[in-house]
């Protein structure tokens, strides 16, 4: 149905109802005006019998009582009229006319309980008002009942029964209702066609709009819009020709371009400007996101924000975030969301181990039994890897219980992608920075750590370690007689022993333990959570490896020599730095005692002013 026959059904029910309440208005007017007329007719034809028949029983003609309540019975719309003695008029004055009987129940009832009764018959020829009327005794009145009969206040005398024909009042009722009801008619249908002769050119341009809007939605704004209408009508016509003309010329090269980005998205939808919507409104979210990570100072925050789109918009439960060095072939574990890794050790240790990673591609589950080797989840997952540049890629892994749950899963990954996408630069510019950073912090000779590196360590580590318990054995070490190497030889042989000691040190000592070069000749080392014996045992092996080593100086070879002082953070001092300086003086008091020697720092090493 459309609009134009909707509005004239409504107006047309809107007046039948109206029509009918009216009609039912008129007929139950019509029937309670016939009933009230009757009723006040009865009233009065009582009193006038009562009033009549006392007059007889003055004059003494109640034998004559026939003739008056025959012509009272005349009376228009009374079809019957009789009176009737209560038991004790009877006593008193006897039986009485052969038609002044009880010819009822309604008769004893209303001379029993002194209460008029009113009754209604009626059928589809006839309609006939039956009211019955008491007459009580009283001396208040007039007459004065209790004047002539032997009667108490308020007893019963008789009654008076009368049947009205009210059919008349019922016929013109009907009559009028019908009149009405032609009327309503009449008017019913002059209203609908005027609604519609005037209606119906704004509900076609309301269809005609309708139409326009329903392929607006599907993206297509080439209706154009027509009415016969003029004013208000016409103008809103050419409004919004207007409008569909602009939109058609500027949505067709939106359209064009977001279909580049809807490629890469897992969006789709049935209505095009929806799908444009939450394309947008994607872009949008990736755009806050790549705002958001430029101003972020690390990788390590830049990764934080991927699990945090992970878990918060795209609702993932157990997954894993791994970024892979491709110089190193190592693969370092960012994220885990449950203590249950994906992989088995060996792919951490050799990246090309990870399927995902080695092949450049998404590995499904469900596409292969056991597809990758090295897996040992026994659930359904996907990895995904995505590379960030020559050096350095991410591989995201994630896992569901069912194939249907992995597949919804699936579906996120493009609009992932396009996360991951945006994050490329940045990550590349943090992963710099860090080379940048670490290049500052580590020796250019040695690779190792500097002593700007280890001032930024302690400043930050320190009160950590207290909180937590965490000891460190400090290796001071100094190379004895390193200069006369230089002097002799040239900087360059210096350079050799220098990085032989470097190479030395990092052989000897764990991935949680510091070796940095603290300047010239002299190395320290943070040996992480060790025992003094086992701090010892460490520096004797530092000292025996470097005194097996042989330096070939043209003619010349030569052995050369450690010195280690040690000492221990926080037994003997609750400050690294402090710590530093009673390795050095227990490293002094080697070299003062012959060199080529471990010392632990003991307290006779200073004198309390020294610090």
């Amino acid at each position: 149905m459309n609009a134009n026959r909707k509005i004239l059904f409504i107006v047309a029910l809107m007046l039948i109802g109206l029509a009918v309440a009216t009609i039912t208005n008129v007929a139950l007017n019509f029937r309670d005006y016939g009933y009230n007329n009757a009723i006040e007719k009865s009233k009065m034809t009582a009193e006038i019998v009562r009033d009549g028949l006392t007059a007889h029983m003055v004059n003494g003609i109640m034998d004559k009582r026939e003739f008056f309540l025959s012509n009272i019975a005349n009376i228009k719309d009374v079809q019957k009229l009789w009176i009737v003695r209560s038991s004790n008029v009877v006593a008193q004055h006897g039986e009485g006319l052969e038609n002044e009987h009880p010819r009822d129940a309604i008769d004893r009832q209303v001379l029993k309980d002194g209460i008029a009764v009113r009754k209604i018959s009626e059928d589809s020829q006839n309609a006939v008002l039956r009211v019955t009327i008491p007459y009580i005794a009283t001396a208040y009145g007039n007459p004065n009942c209790l004047a002539c009969h032997n009667a108490k206040e308020g007893e019963v005398l008789g009654a008076i029964s009368m049947e009205f024909n009210i059919n008349d009042i019922r016929q013109t009722g009907a009559m009028t209702i019908a009149k009405i009801f032609a009327i309503n008619v009449i008017f019913i249908i002059i209203a609908v066609w005027v609604t519609n002769h005037y209606f119906k050119p704004y509900m076609k341009l309301f269809e005609n709009l309708q139409n326009g809007i329903k392929r607006a939605r599907t993206g297509d704004f080439s209706f154009r819009f027509t009415t016969t209408l003029k004013n208000g009508g016409n103008e809103v016509a050419e409004q919004m020709n207007t409008l569909f003309q602009k939109m058609e010329e500027t949505f067709g090269g939106i359209k064009h371009n977001l279909n580049t980005f809807a490629s890469r998205s897992n969006i789709s939808c049935s209505d095009p400007l929806s799908t444009a919507g939450m394309i947008i409104q994607e872009l949008s979210d990736v755009y806050k996101f790549k705002k958001t990570i430029e101003l972020d100072s690390s990788k390590d925050a830049i990764y934080e924000r991927f699990v945090y789109v992970l878990k918060e918009k795209f609702k993932y439960e157990h997954f894993a975030l791994y970024e892979v060095d491709k110089n190193t072939k190592e693969r370092k574990l960012i994220h885990i969301s449950e203590g249950k890794t994906f992989c088995l050790p060996i792919a951490d240790k050799d990246a090309s181990e990870c399927r995902a990673h080695r092949t450049a591609s998404d590995v499904y589950s469900t596409d292969f039994p056991n597809l990758c080797t090295n897996c040992m989840h026994d659930k359904e997952y996907s990895c995904i890897p995505f590379n960030i540049n020559d050096d350095l890629a991410l591989v995201l892994s994630f896992s569901a219980k069912t194939v249907a749950e992995i597949e919804t899963m699936n579906l996120s990954l493009p609009s992932i992608k396009n996360y991951f996408e945006a994050a490329k630069a940045v990550i590349e510019s943090r992963t710099l920075m860090d080379k940048l950073r670490d290049s500052s912090l580590r020796d250019g000779a040695t690779r190792l750590y500097n002593r700007r590196f280890l001032e930024e360590f302690i400043d930050k580590s320190s009160e950590q370690a207290l909180r937590s318990n965490i000891s460190y054995a400090i290796l001071m070490i100094d190379i004895d007689y390193f200069k006369m190497v230089n002097d002799t030889y040239g900087h360059d042989s210096g350079d050799i022993v220098i990085k032989t000691l470097a190479e030395i040190l990092q052989e000897s000592i764990r991935k949680a333990d510091l070796a940095i070069r603290y300047g010239g000749e002299e190395f320290l080392v943070l040996l992480y959570n060790t025992t003094p014996e086992g701090a010892v045992q460490v520096a004797e092996k530092i000292r025996a490896r470097f005194n097996e080593k042989k330096y070939h100086f043209g003619a010349d070879t030569i052995e050369k020599t450690l010195s280690i002082g040690v000492a221990h953070f926080p037994s003997q001092a609750d400050s690294i730095w402090k710590v530093i300086k009673y390795a050095d003086l227990a490293l002094y008091e080697g070299k003062n005692t012959g060199r080529n020697r471990v010392i632990e720092f003991q307290k006779h090493m200073h004198s309390g002013d020294q610090f």
